[in-house]
């Protein structure tokens, strides 16, 4: 006797909302857990094919760890497509200018590309500080920390 694989469908999933507070959480760590939830490969119904994550709500992202050296020694870099058009920012300036972008990024890199992963991403609303907008979806608060 086989067993049947249970394929989920877009118009099945249940849909929760998280926040998750990224004080003193290191950078790479909080991003692959929130890309998990996102995928949604938490849940026993994760089907490759369809997005069948969780939104998630960051707040807190400009109090994020960096450990090691990182905040001096890792470098972000955008090409403007121009000849001298290349510009750098190291972690130290990024966590303190943009730790949105920052944020996003790390997550960004940690999520499949192409049309499905562009769907996952949308879910994601990241906050410098401790106020967010998305207060009447009552999202459940995710402890990430451990």
């Amino acid at each position: 006797m086989q067993r049947q694989t249970s394929i989920a469908k877009p118009s099945e999933i249940k849909r929760k909302w998280y926040i998750v507070d990224a004080t003193d959480i290191p950078l790479g760590r909080l991003a692959s857990r929130i890309a998990v939830i996102l995928m949604g490969k938490n849940k026993a119904t994760y089907t490759p094919n369809i997005d069948c994550g969780d939104y998630v709500i960051v707040i807190n992202a400009g109090a994020v760890k960096l450990t090691g050296d990182a905040e001096h020694k890792k470098n972000y870099y955008n090409v403007s497509g121009y000849n001298g058009g290349l510009r750098t920012r190291s972690s130290g300036t990024m966590k303190r200018d943009f730790p949105v972008e920052m944020l996003e990024r790390a997550v960004w890199g940690m999520i499949p590309k192409g049309r499905l992963g562009r769907q996952m991403y949308k879910k994601l609303f990241v906050y410098a500080g401790a106020e967010h907008k998305q207060g009447a979806q009552q999202p459940e608060v995710l402890d990430l920390s451990k």
